[in-house]
């Protein structure tokens, strides 16, 4: 009995199926954009903390989205990349449970932190005159702790659920370690996981997309009845940037919600599960990273150096 409860211990990942010819640039495509959303993000962040001018709400917001892109992305590309090469992938219980938080936190959090964005903007063109009142620093402080705060004890109760259970398999049908994973390995009933999970899941997407849609109803009315055709053009463009991001995020799960109803679809399934973790968080740090004048600038200049440096070596 201690023997199997042993190697229940050390669970067995599934993965991707990587051929041998493929191993090579597949790791390096992983290693690549784990490099760019590190790199990006990290210095999207920086630089809103070092610049005075940025320091305003909606920059500050935007933090909040790349430190969850860094945290998200660092949760899952590394061990991906450690198994790119290993044909039996396995990885501990433990290791597996703080892996399935992080990867469900993430995606929970980017849902709760595009929230607030969403609202930040709905202050700044709806209310204008009272944006600076309403969207003050410890307002901003209390919107960050609610999105965080909120997706951590939703996701801490859903691991919770996964670990009271007991377990009678070892095998991993996925790439990483999520809650689906954690409660299959269990020969227990887990209707209260299914219920749990469906529940806090569909109940995310409803409050985002359901808020997010009102949000931005509400700003293309005050638009079209306005008149100022140069503040709505802002408006629009800082909206359709929030919504791109918005999108993205949301087609991602639904692909992989969509691709659990066919079984024979599993490689796919595995593949959009990655792609969640991988996709937005390097898009955001493209869109909200060109959104800011000051980012366009420092780019516009570190590349002027570079070209004159190469300039003056080849003369």
């Amino acid at each position: 009995m201690k023997n199997q409860t042993l190697d229940l211990d050390l669970l067995q990942l599934e993965g991707l199926k990587v051929t041998p010819e493929s191993s090579v640039p597949t790791y390096i495509i992983l290693l690549l954009l784990y490099i760019f959303i590190l790199v990006s993000n990290v210095f999207l962040v920086v630089l809103i903390s070092t610049d005075r001018s940025l320091h305003q709400p909606m920059y500050l917001l935007f933090c909040n989205m790349s430190i969850n892109d860094v945290f998200g992305a660092s949760a899952i590309i590394p061990s991906l990349l450690k198994d790119v090469f290993v044909t039996n992938r396995y990885i501990s219980y433990s290791d597996c449970v703080v892996q399935a938080f992080c990867a469900h936190f993430h995606a929970s959090t980017s849902h709760t932190v595009l929230m607030i964005m969403a609202f930040d903007r709905y202050v700044a063109i709806c209310s204008p005159l009272r944006y600076a009142t309403v969207m003050t620093m410890r307002m901003v402080v209390k919107l960050s702790t609610a999105a965080w705060g909120t997706s951590f004890l939703v996701i801490l109760v859903l691991v919770i659920l996964d670990v009271r259970l007991s377990r009678c398999r070892r095998v991993i049908h996925n790439p990483f370690c999520d809650n689906a994973s954690l409660f299959k390995l269990s020969c227990e009933s887990v209707i209260i996981n299914h219920v749990y999970g469906l529940v806090t899941a569909a109940g995310m997407l409803t409050v985002s997309l359901g808020s997010i849609t009102l949000t931005y109803l509400r700003i293309a009315v005050v638009c079209l009845s306005s008149r100022n055709k140069t503040l709505n053009g802002r408006a629009l463009q800082t909206c359709a940037t929030h919504l791109t991001v918005y999108v993205v995020l949301l087609m991602s799960g639904i692909i992989i919600v969509a691709l659990h109803r066919f079984p024979n679809l599993s490689d796919q399934r595995k593949l959009a599960s990655i792609l969640l973790h991988v996709v937005p968080p390097t898009l955001n740090a493209v869109i909200y990273g060109l959104q800011i004048k000051a980012v366009r600038q420092k780019i516009f200049i570190l590349f002027t150096r570079n070209n004159m440096t190469v300039f003056q070596v080849k003369r």
